[in-house]
């Protein structure tokens, strides 16, 4: 397991991120309008994985804000914001803020998502959720490159996920 922090306190992950150049794994996971959607249906696509605890969390709506603007224009590439929080919840942050080039899903119904990406927080405040962490898959679903972000209160590095693209 991987150790965090939150507000410098430890707090330990279900796991590791994938490896760079192992195969992503598949998820199914729940977009707002309540329809499901997996990786497998991105195939072909550049794909930025934006994990985070919940986006109502100051730093969670942050990167997703940057991530927006940034992921802009590019080409053949998707930015999924990925939390536990409800869709009803995401739609209405997406919605509020302007979101239209990241695409919220919640893994609310997906226990296995936490798992398999090594992301689900196991002690602590905010424990049962995910910790903040970058996934980046290209066009064939390889990893690409990965970061947990090592203290939760930290933005991630988007510069250099950018850059893996």
């Amino acid at each position: 397991m991987a150790k965090i922090a939150l507000r410098g306190n430890p707090v330990n992950t279900s796991g590791f991120l994938p490896a760079k150049g192992s195969k992503a794994p598949e998820f199914t996971l729940v977009k707002s309008d309540l329809s499901n959607l997996s990786l497998k249906e991105l195939a072909g696509k550049k794909v930025i994985l934006n994990i985070s605890p919940s986006l109502d969390t100051g730093v969670c709506a942050t990167a997703v804000r940057k991530f927006n603007q940034m992921a802009a224009g590019k080409d053949n590439t998707v930015v999924l914001a990925i939390t536990k929080d409800l869709p009803f919840a995401q739609g209405r942050f997406c919605s509020t803020e302007g979101i239209t080039n990241v695409m919220a899903l919640s893994g609310f119904r997906n226990a296995e998502f936490g798992k398999d990406y090594g992301v689900d927080i196991l002690d602590g405040p905010m424990a049962g959720l995910y910790s903040r962490s970058i996934v980046v898959v290209d066009e064939k679903g390889s990893v690409v490159y990965t970061e947990q972000v090592p203290e939760t209160t930290q933005e991630p590095d988007y510069d250099k996920a950018l850059a893996a693209l």
